[in-house]
C-alpha cells in the first residue's frame, strides 16, 4: 500500500525565506543525512539563483515524514516558487498541481505585494492556506501586528470562511523550529510537519479513469528531449503507454510514448514504471507538446482547464552586436544562433514572447518586467552569445477609452527623512499616492498606483536618494489610461570620438565635466559612452590624448594623477540607465554603453529625423 500523500507549495514575497525553509524540511525528514554535505538553500541550483538569493524557477521536491508512532509514512510533494512578480508566471502554474499552500510572511515587514499577487491566486483556486509567521526571531519582529495584517488580506482578497479560518504557526526557518506560541525560541519543525498532514487533504482524483494530465513546467534534458513536469489528475501513466498532447481547445498537437517517467525524491528526479492519479510527475518522450497542454491517454477527448497566463508588459530589442570589438570576447554573434536560443527561451518560458523586429538581425523579446530579462541575457551572456539589448518599452493596448498602458503597484519603505524626496520623485513620474503611514523604527511605508514606462530606471536612482537603505517592491495592477509625456534622464552622456584604449591624463581632463564609467587602460571606440555629463547635452571628448613631449618629462607618463573610482554598472543598471537613442553591449566579459549610431554625422541625421 503506497504512502498516504500531501502536494502542497510554499509561497511568499521574495526573500521571505522560503528556499531556507524547504532546507530544514528536508533535514528534519531525514531526507538528507546528518553527516550529509549540502549547500544552503539547496533548491536554489542555478548559478543566477545562488548569486542573488532569490528563486527564479519552480522546483518540484518529495520527502516523507512519519509522526512519532505514527503507521506509516506521510509522502508530501512540496514545491518552492519564485517570490519575485517578474516569475510570477511560475507561480501561477504550480498552483494548479497542489492541494495547499504554504504562506510564508516575514515577522517585521508583513505582508508585501508579492504576498498579495501569490495569495489572490491561490485564493482564487479554492485552496486553504496554512500561514507561517516566520523570521520569529528577528529583532524588529511584531507577530501580531502582521498576523493582522494578512487577515485585512484575505478579506480585501474576498476569501471565504474556510479560508478566512486559517490555522498560524510562528517560525525561525532559518533555526528550524515552529510553535503555536509567538515567544517560542527553539523547537523543532514537527508542529509544521503535523499541521501539513492535518489540514491539507488528499488529492481528491479519480484513480480508475483514463490517464490525464496538465503540463505545467517544462524542461530540456541533452539524451532525453523535452521533459514535462505535471500532476496526474486521472488515472495511472505507465512506462511505454501511448500518450498525446491537446492544445487548450481540445486539439491534437501529437501522439506518442511516455518513454521515461520520473518522480521526486529530496532532490533527484528519479525513474520510476508507473506512477498513479495524484502523483506530481516529469513524463518525457514528446517532441512538440508544451506549458498548458493536456497529457492524455488516445481515446481522451477534453482537456483540462488551465489557468490563464499574465500577458508581457514590457519589451527590448535583442540585436547582433555590432560594435568595432563584435566577436572578440564571445562565440555565439549570428543572428541565427541568436534566434535559435530566444526560441528555445519561449518554449519553457510562457512569460516570454518573440518576434522578429523590424530592424535588421534583430529580435523583439516581450516580458513580464526588467528583472526577469535581465536574469535571459545574463544567462545568454554566461553562455557566450553577444548582444546588443535596447531601453525597455512597455506595451499599450487599445482600451475603451483609447489607448491604455501598464500600470504598478509600488510599496515603498523608507527613512522618515527620505519620505519627501521619494514623494517628489515618483509625482514626476506620474505616480498616484494610495497610502502613507508610519511602519515603525523612523520608517515609513509608501503605495503607489503608478504607470510602468516611469519606473524604468528609476531603482538606481531611488536607491542614491534613500542612501541605500530604501526597498521598493513592485507588482503588475492592470492596465489604465496613458498619462502622457514622462521626462527620463535628466543628464547628458560622455562620448568618445576615439577608438583605442583611455588615457589616464585626458580622463583626469574629462573627469571634470562629470561621472565617469571607465579607468585607464581601458578598451573603448568611437561612440562608446563612457561617463554622465553634468549638463544635460551630451557630449563628444577624447579619451584617448596624451601629455605633449617636453624636455622636461616624457610623454604619457601619468604615474602622478588620481582618478575617481569610475561607476562600474550592473546589466540591470545599464539597461535601465540608456535612452532610446542608446544601446547596451554585452559580451561574456564586458559590459558596455554606446550610442545606437556610432557614427556622428549618424546621430545627427538620426536626431533631426527623431524631432521631424
Amino acid at each position: 500500500m503506497s504512502a498516504p500523500l500531501r502536494n502542497i507549495a510554499i509561497i511568499a514575497h521574495v526573500d521571505h525565506g522560503k528556499t531556507t525553509l524547504v532546507d530544514q524540511l528536508f533535514r528534519q525528514s531525514g531526507t538528507f543525512r546528518e553527516n550529509q554535505r549540502v549547500e544552503e538553500r539547496a533548491m536554489d541550483s542555478g548559478d543566477l539563483e545562488k548569486e542573488r538569493g532569490i528563486t527564479i524557477l519552480a522546483k518540484p521536491t518529495s520527502i516523507e515524514w512519519a509522526p512519532e508512532g505514527g503507521q506509516s509514512n506521510y509522502r508530501i510533494n512540496i514545491v518552492d516558487t519564485p517570490g519575485h512578480a517578474d516569475f510570477g508566471a511560475e507561480v501561477e502554474r504550480i498552483l494548479s498541481m497542489v492541494d495547499g499552500v504554504i504562506l510564508l510572511v516575514d515577522a517585521a515587514e508583513g505582508p508585501m505585494p508579492q504576498t498579495k499577487f501569490v495569495t489572490g491566486k491561490a485564493l482564487g483556486l479554492g485552496l486553504r492556506p496554512i500561514v507561517v509567521v516566520n523570521k520569529i526571531d528577528r529583532s524588529d519582529a511584531r507577530a501580531s501586528e502582521v498576523l493582522d495584517e494578512v487577515f485585512d488580506l484575505f478579506v480585501n482578497l474576498d476569501a471565504d470562511d474556510d479560508q478566512l479560518d486559517f490555522p498560524v504557526l510562528y517560525a525561525s526557518g532559518r533555526s528550524g523550529y515552529a510553535s503555536e506560541d509567538a515567544d517560542a525560541r527553539e523547537g523543532t519543525l514537527t508542529p509544521l510537519f503535523q499541521l501539513i498532514v492535518d489540514h491539507v487533504p488528499e488529492p481528491d482524483l479519480d484513480p480508475d479513469g483514463d490517464f490525464a494530465m496538465l503540463a505545467t513546467l517544462l524542461d530540456r534534458d541533452a539524451f532525453l528531449g523535452r521533459i514535462l513536469t505535471g500532476r496526474i489528475e486521472s488515472g495511472r501513466l505507465e512506462v511505454g503507454m501511448p500518450i498525446k498532447a491537446m492544445d487548450v481547445n481540445g486539439n491534437q498537437i501529437e501522439a506518442g510514448r511516455a518513454t521515461k517517467v520520473f518522480a521526486y525524491n529530496g532532490l533527484e528526479r528519479e525513474p520510476v514504471l508507473h506512477a498513479k492519479a495524484g502523483d506530481i510527475v516529469a513524463i518525457a518522450g514528446l517532441t512538440e507538446a508544451t506549458v498548458s497542454n493536456t497529457l492524455a491517454s488516445p481515446h481522451v477527448s477534453t482537456p483540462i482547464h488551465a489557468q490563464p497566463i499574465d500577458p508581457p508588459t514590457l519589451s527590448m530589442t535583442f540585436s547582433v552586436n555590432d560594435s568595432p570589438y563584435a566577436g572578440r570576447e564571445g562565440d555565439k554573434v549570428q543572428s541565427r544562433v541568436i534566434r535559435d536560443r530566444l526560441e528555445r527561451e519561449a518554449e519553457t518560458n510562457v512569460a516570454i514572447r518573440i518576434t522578429e523586429s523590424a530592424e535588421r538581425d534583430a529580435f523583439e523579446v516581450a516580458g513580464r518586467g526588467e528583472l526577469q530579462l535581465g536574469v535571459l541575457i545574463e544567462n545568454m551572456r554566461r553562455e557566450g552569445f553577444e548582444l546588443s539589448i535596447s531601453r525597455p518599452r512597455v506595451l499599450f493596448k487599445d482600451g475603451e477609452n483609447g489607448r491604455e498602458e501598464p500600470y504598478e503597484t509600488v510599496v515603498v519603505d523608507v527613512d522618515d527623512e527620505f519620505s519627501g524626496t521619494v514623494v517628489e520623485k515618483m509625482a514626476l513620474r506620474k505616480a498616484e499616492m494610495l497610502d502613507m503611514r508610519p511602519s515603525g523604527g523612523g520608517k515609513t511605508r509608501l503605495t503607489f498606483s503608478a504607470p510602468s514606462r516611469g519606473l524604468i530606471g528609476y531603482h538606481g536612482e531611488f536607491l542614491s536618494d534613500t542612501r541605500g537603505t530604501g526597498i521598493m517592491n513592485r507588482l503588475f495592477e492592470k492596465y489604465g489610461p496613458y498619462k502622457g509625456k514622462i521626462e527620463g534622464r535628466q543628464n547628458g552622456v560622455l562620448i568618445s570620438m576615439e577608438q583605442g584604449e583611455a588615457m589616464a591624463y585626458a580622463l583626469n581632463t574629462i573627469e571634470e565635466r562629470g561621472v565617469l564609467f571607465i579607468g585607464a587602460n581601458e578598451k573603448l571606440y568611437q561612440g562608446m559612452i563612457i561617463g554622465e555629463n553634468a549638463k544635460p547635452q551630451d557630449l563628444e571628448v577624447n579619451p584617448l590624448k596624451s601629455k605633449q613631449l617636453t624636455n622636461f618629462r616624457a610623454s604619457g607618463k601619468d604615474d602622478g594623477i588620481r582618478l575617481t573610482p569610475p561607476r562600474k554598472m550592473t546589466l540591470e543598471q545599464a539597461i535601465a540607465y540608456i535612452q532610446n537613442d542608446e544601446l547596451v553591449e554585452v559580451t561574456p566579459q564586458s559590459i558596455r554603453l554606446r550610442k545606437r549610431h556610432l557614427d556622428p554625422h549618424e546621430r545627427k541625421r538620426a536626431s533631426r529625423q527623431a524631432e521631424d
